[in-house]
């Protein structure tokens, strides 16, 4: 299996890691993360504007190109999953949209229709995680894992249609799949304040410490996450509350890869 991957800005940058874990279990599994040669960053956040067609561009050259490859797009960034997968359900609904970035630019002439996934739904959907499992070396037997989805994974629902947004379990079957207990808790599909941690430091910082205390009283002992923001404001708000790291640290930690001398985020 071969999928056209988006790395994005973050993942050449602070979160290295979450990016060199996938490349290498991928390659462990069979199936292959082909980056573009080009790319640009998608913006982050999504722009809701109707006339924000500037901030859609982006996303809709890296839709265009995979749909030209007649493959589906990988991510692995919460953020830029939750951009690239919104840009392609509104051109795909929108034709007043589809005519205005034609007109801006031809070479944006795109229908919506390449397949967004993350490389979670490629491990769920594609491999499949009675394999991955069957797949695993090292399991990590004992260890008492939490999932912290976070919002942008989730919601909005009927358009991320990622799992449940209020009762998600993709994670949880991830982490059974590598030998380890997944640890359910309430605030795990919660937001941490990443966007208003600048602005509304303390309010963040309750937010976090909140989600952190929950998955601690349900017995967590650490916390994995798919978005790089997400790891960067609990870590800097609760310190050594619980560790916290990608999900594909611990994936390629199962597979028997070689995890040493990858910088944490």
């Amino acid at each position: 299996m071969v999928f056209d991957y988006y790395p994005g800005c973050t993942l050449k940058t602070k979160a290295k890691e979450l990016d060199i874990y996938a490349r290498k279990a991928a390659e462990k599994l069979g199936f292959e993360l082909r980056e573009f040669e080009e790319w640009q960053c998608c913006g982050a956040v999504y722009p809701m504007g109707v006339d924000a067609v500037a901030g859609k561009t982006p996303s809709v050259r890296a839709l265009k190109v995979s749909q030209d490859n007649g493959r589906a797009l990988v991510t692995l960034c919460s953020a830029c999953h939750h951009v690239l997968k919104r840009v392609n359900h509104k051109v795909e609904e929108d034709a007043a949209l589809r005519a205005t970035l034609t007109a801006y630019d031809d070479e944006l002439t795109y229908d919506g229709k390449t397949e967004v996934l993350h490389f979670l739904e490629v491990l769920r959907d594609k491999v499949g995680f009675d394999k991955l499992a069957d797949a695993v070396t090292n399991p990590l037997t004992g260890r008492k894992i939490g999932a912290y989805y976070g919002c942008l994974l989730l919601r909005p629902g009927a358009v991320m249609a990622f799992d449940d947004p209020e009762n998600p379990s993709i994670i949880e079957d991830f982490i059974k799949a590598l030998g380890a207990t997944p640890v359910k808790y309430a605030m795990r599909n919660e937001c941490c304040g990443g966007y208003i941690s600048l602005g509304e430091p303390e309010m963040s910082s309750r937010m976090c410490h909140k989600m952190v205390d929950d998955a601690k009283g349900q017995g967590a002992e650490e916390l994995i996450t798919a978005c790089p923001l997400c790891a960067y404001n609990v870590k800097k708000q609760t310190g050594d509350g619980l560790p916290i790291t990608y999900f594909t640290k611990i994936l390629a930690e199962a597979l028997g890869l070689d995890v040493e001398g990858v910088q944490p985020c």
